[in-house]
């Protein structure tokens, strides 16, 4: 059976003493025990805060698609795994939109984080003139393939996707929870297509704006196994809301 999964991604914010009050909390929180916490600080702190899990997993917010080398600034996925982490989000929208990130340096990602025991936690999504265009469901599904075309079903069942609708993200936008739901079912059913049964071992989260208000309602759907949250991993009041929202 699937796993419910809420996954906090804190992108470029919080300080040291402010990521690590929000850790603190999060860690001594007694989450639900059916439901798998994933929080993602800034790549500066991982070190430190993996030495301290207890309620929570840990996930890098990107890896290096080269293995080692002179690549000034950048985090391979072996450094990853020697500090003990399971889970790494690539594909995110803002990678690639702000980083030019492609499918092929996607894929690579996410084969070094395999070989290194790292799940990945891919991340697709349309934008607005992709979606208005008629074209969500083809963009979603291409950036999948691309990614995952050649692993075999073992493999692919350490892999989360998370479902992001990009125009619905910061833009005063909502997807509404049928329109989140009916991409999820579209993935389940290319799932399906491709790996048979182990299709039904595949979680996949939402990460378009889920908030305390909304998440209860998206997670009650039959293909949403939880989130990709933003803004409101932020506090642990919003997050931890969120956390207990699976009906």
């Amino acid at each position: 059976m699937r796993k419910k999964i809420v996954a906090g991604n804190w992108k470029m914010n919080l300080n040291l003493q402010e990521a690590t009050a929000l850790y603190n909390e999060l860690n001594q929180t007694n989450f639900p025990n059916d439901v798998k916490i994933i929080v993602a600080p800034p790549s500066l702190y991982l070190s430190q805060f993996s030495r301290n899990q207890n309620y929570l997993s840990l996930a890098s917010q990107n890896v290096n698609d080269n293995e080692k080398g002179a690549i000034t600034g950048e985090i391979s996925a072996e450094m990853l795994s020697a500090i003990n982490l399971n889970y790494c989000i690539i594909g995110h929208s803002e990678r690639r939109a702000l980083f030019n990130e492609t499918d092929a340096q996607i894929k690579s990602k996410l084969d070094l984080l395999l070989k290194n025991n790292i799940s990945p936690i891919l991340c697709c999504g349309e934008t607005l003139k992709e979606r208005e265009s008629g074209n969500a469901s083809t963009i979603v599904l291409k950036q999948i393939s691309e990614a995952t075309k050649h692993l075999s079903p073992e493999e692919f069942q350490r892999v989360i996707l998370a479902y992001e609708p990009v125009w619905a993200i910061g833009t005063g936008v909502t997807a509404t929870t049928e329109q989140a739901q009916e991409m999820h079912a579209t993935i389940r059913t290319y799932l399906t297509k491709i790996i048979g049964d182990n299709s039904t071992e595949i979680s996949i989260l939402y990460g378009g704006s889920c908030k305390p208000t909304n998440a209860k309602e998206l997670f009650a759907c039959k293909d949403i196994d939880g989130g990709l949250i933003g803004g409101a991993a932020l506090k642990a009041d919003s997050f931890i809301a969120i956390a207990n929202s699976f009906s």
